[in-house]
């Protein structure tokens, strides 16, 4: 759902701008624009002096200009950062018991636990994903389960088994987890 949302609002925002500044790039160029544009023609400024002068004797209205312009500046360097921070773990570090570590891809690991859940009579699918470091991973985990399926006994199964089966082959002392669970929509039968 974030990644959808970031691409829905990185793409509005690119549309707006592009929008604009073409708009201003055209008129810039003499190309006609309607009335209603703020931009009139080549020799036109988008802010022109009476308007920058307009708050000039006011001494707050600098301040609040410049604060609103930090506050927008801080909200797009942390949409910037939380877009380029991978989310998922590349890789784990495993201990071979022989001074150097080995490299285990966190892919492989979540889809070995997906094949896994995924064979579990009562699940119709599992996603697994790897967050945190390479020494002290994380896995989140949803399971989509069949309109029959038990919930508890389901859960019970992942931890013992797919989680612990995962624990060991990682050499990892811990691997928490967090489990979702979800039914899949089906459609209601009728009874005569």
């Amino acid at each position: 759902m974030t990644g959808t949302l970031n691409r829905v609002l990185l793409a509005l925002s690119g549309l707006v701008l592009l929008v604009l500044g073409g708009s201003v790039f055209a008129v810039g160029l003499g190309a006609e624009s309607p009335s209603w544009w703020i931009h009139d023609g080549k020799k036109d400024v988008l802010l022109s002096t009476a308007d920058r002068q307009r708050w000039h004797d006011e001494g707050w209205w600098w301040w609040a200009v410049i604060a609103v312009l930090a506050v927008c500046l801080l909200l797009a360097l942390g949409w910037l950062v939380s877009a380029l921070r991978r989310r998922r773990l590349s890789e784990l570090l495993v201990d071979s018991h022989d001074e150097e570590s080995a490299r285990l891809r966190g892919r492989a690991l979540e889809q070995a636990m997906e094949a896994e859940a995924g064979e579990y009579e009562g699940v119709s699918d599992a996603k697994v994903s790897l967050t945190g470091r390479r020494q002290s991973p994380k896995a989140r985990v949803r399971l989509r389960l069949e309109p029959h399926a038990v919930p508890a006994d389901l859960l019970e199964r992942f931890s013992t088994e797919a989680l612990a089966h995962a624990r060991r082959s990682a050499g990892l002392g811990e691997l928490p987890a967090e489990v979702r669970l979800r039914t899949v929509s089906h459609r209601a039968e009728r009874v005569n």
